[in-house]
């Protein structure tokens, strides 16, 4: 029997007319996920969540012989979506500390491709801006798997009203950064941030270097730029070289190799809920009654209830002499009934308690 042409080109135009209205849906519904991404600080781009929406349509196809042709079909969605949720989140401002070239400013562009990085010349001035509406999000580092915790941030977090819905760690690695033509014997002194000088102690001690402080590791290859001086190099990344013009003396200079910095996304609202993995955390911050014992009967709380801390540190209430603040990382999901019942017998033993974010910890990227 000959194939009816007519009747398969019928279909054809039928089911074409039925893509078009469901591809229609679906980039509206797009743009209504880049909005709340955008309002929560969360990237477009969710490398984790692809493979799993994959496979759950290509369950929908019974036929084998054009699962691969489907396959290509939801990659190249995915892709349309997100570079339709990219434009119209191209307008999106992004504050960071620094300038460009800086870690955090390559941490932005990664997690945030597409958005307007803005410069702010303090974690606090960065931190404000989203509290002012002048930009959208503000990413800070928060922790170095080597010089640790970054107290100004911590204190931000405590005092302020921003919130976490996502942590990214990003790979860090000083290069030793000098004028065109330089050569690392001729280098008499090297400028940089404080914790860039401590994580390259090491390499600056075995070749006796005078050190100088600077605001920013991109700040300090401006200044080496500015300067022109052959004598003087900079501790900063292969990007703040490149955009300088100037060369690179020695590459990946710091001690640890396994140098990560850990980067917030701040943003105004607090995720309501999220896809939370195994592996998820949330930040709570907390002051305990001033009463003896109060901070072991706080902890025992939350050992009661099975959460684990990750991480636990006190810091200075600054407008309070002999006073501390508590921050802690909590595996688990802070909306929990069980996180519910915890923080309810917390409020007895603490003064103030509040959670800052929850988020599953990924790349810078990813």
């Amino acid at each position: 029997m000959n194939p009816d042409i007519s009747r398969a080109r019928e279909e054809i135009a039928q089911a074409d007319k039925k893509i078009a209205e469901y591809f229609e849906k679906r980039m509206n519904a797009a743009a209504e996920v880049a909005a709340y991404k955008k309002e929560y600080g969360l990237p477009i781009e969710d490398k984790a969540q692809e493979p799993a929406v994959i496979e759950r349509n290509l369950g929908y196809i019974d036929n084998n012989e054009i699962k691969d042709y489907y396959l290509t079909l939801c990659e190249t969605l995915m892709d349309l979506s997100k570079k339709y949720q990219f434009r119209l989140n191209e307008g999106t401002k992004v504050a960071y500390n620094g300038s460009v070239g800086a870690f955090a400013y390559i941490a932005a562009t990664k997690i945030f491709p597409g958005a307007l990085p803005v410069p702010y010349g303090s974690f606090e001035k960065a931190y404000n801006s989203v509290c002012e509406k002048e930009c959208d999000l503000v990413i800070l580092p928060v922790e170095n798997s080597y010089a640790g915790e970054v107290g100004k941030v911590t204190d931000l977090m405590f005092s302020g009203p921003l919130y976490v819905n996502g942590v990214y760690s990003l790979p860090v690695s000083h290069n030793l950064i000098g004028t065109q033509g330089a050569s690392i014997d001729k280098i008499e002194a090297v400028i940089s941030h404080p914790q860039a000088l401590a994580q390259c102690e090491k390499f600056i001690k075995a070749h006796g270097w005078k050190t100088i402080e600077a605001p920013s590791t991109a700040g300090a290859v401006q200044t080496v730029s500015a300067n022109g001086d052959p004598t003087l190099a900079a501790i900063g990344s292969i990007e703040s070289a490149e955009i300088n013009s100037l060369d690179i003396l020695a590459y990946d200079i710091n001690e640890s190799k396994d140098n990560t910095t850990k980067f917030a996304v701040f943003s105004r609202s607090y995720i309501p809920e999220i896809p939370l993995k195994k592996s998820a955390e949330f930040i709570m911050m907390f002051t305990v009654n001033d009463e003896a014992g109060a901070l072991v009967k706080a902890l025992s709380v939350i050992g009661k209830y099975g959460f684990n801390m990750k991480a636990l540190r006190s810091r200075p209430v600054r407008e309070k002499a002999w006073q501390y603040y508590f921050y802690t990382e909590i595996e688990g999901d802070d909306s929990s009934e069980q996180a519910k019942a915890m923080i309810a017998e917390l409020t007895a033993q603490c003064e103030t308690i509040r959670i800052i974010g929850h988020f599953n910890e990924s790349g810078a990227g990813e």
